[in-house]
């Protein structure tokens, strides 16, 4: 079983900076790749970033390439997206995700395990 927490949401305008983390609880948290999603009001919920369980291999969805940074601390058992020059589409509810089977989790319907979600809010 693994629980995963979210934080470091908040509102920030057009431009700045935010840094998400994402806690997580259980022994095998090392073994598995770990994603970030989000989905804003009347969108279905999109793939952002992912990282292996090793942390040496990244992937992003186009629309944060070059702005978004994943990264993992094993010893702290933390995921986390730093994410900079950010704009008024990327405001939506930010969620940390496991897919058990896949090495960088991408595809939201074959998550196993959802935390309970971060709201990031840019002003434009």
């Amino acid at each position: 079983q693994v629980q995963l927490v979210e934080s470091g949401g908040g509102l920030v305008q057009a431009g700045g900076s935010l840094r998400l983390s994402c806690a997580a609880s259980g022994r095998t948290f090392s073994s598995y790749g770990m994603g970030w999603f989000r989905q804003s009001p009347g969108k279905e919920r999109e793939f952002v970033a992912g990282i292996n369980w090793s942390g040496g291999t990244t992937y992003y969805a186009d629309s944060v390439k070059g702005r978004f940074t994943i990264s993992r601390d094993k010893a702290k058992n933390t995921v986390y997206l730093q994410m900079n020059n950010l704009k008024a589409e990327d405001t939506a509810v930010y969620y940390c995700a496991v897919d058990k089977e896949a090495n960088i989790p991408t595809m939201w319907r074959l998550v196993d395990y959802w935390g309970q979600g971060t709201q990031v809010t840019v002003s434009s």
